[in-house]
């Protein structure tokens, strides 16, 4: 069972951390430099824990453009059994209850990998494709930010 929930504590966000290390600075070759910015302490982080093993994280901000989902990891031995899937349902749940006042965009950049994944919820591609980080990805927006059917 896949457990979701924000994170408000030190002990969780450095396991988030650690998730993101693994995944994004050791597997996929991300410079550490640019995985951690000045945006940690004003986004909204997640834990995903299976069985209580912490497995995988993501993060939401406000931005210019709107609320912009970001960091989604799962550590590889998890991937697959619907991690990926709780985090984006959590995280989208959160954003929609925390709004008083209709969110104008939800957006994210998608590895091109995993842009299924938000296609479930409702995302759809906007634009060319872009490297970031070294990675291929595609900007996605949910269409009028409506809360997104499963």
């Amino acid at each position: 069972m896949v457990n979701v929930l924000p994170i408000l504590n030190p002990a969780d966000l450095e396991s988030a951390f650690a998730i993101r290390r693994r995944v994004f600075v050791e597997e996929q070759h991300v410079s550490a430099e640019e995985e951690y910015d000045e945006f940690e302490d004003s986004s909204t982080h997640f834990l995903a824990r299976a069985d209580e093993t912490p497995c995988g994280t993501a993060r939401w901000r406000r931005t210019s453009n709107g609320i912009k989902l970001e960091r989604f990891a799962v550590l590889a031995s998890f991937r697959g059994q619907g991690v990926g899937k709780a985090l984006v349902k959590a995280v989208l749940a959160d954003v929609f209850s925390q709004q008083p006042e209709p969110i104008e965009r939800v957006y994210l950049h998608a590895q091109v990998t995993a842009m299924p994944l938000y296609t479930g919820f409702g995302f759809i591609p906007v634009g060319p494709m872009f490297e970031e980080a070294g990675i291929q990805h595609n900007k996605m927006v949910l269409p009028g930010s409506a809360y997104p059917k499963e």
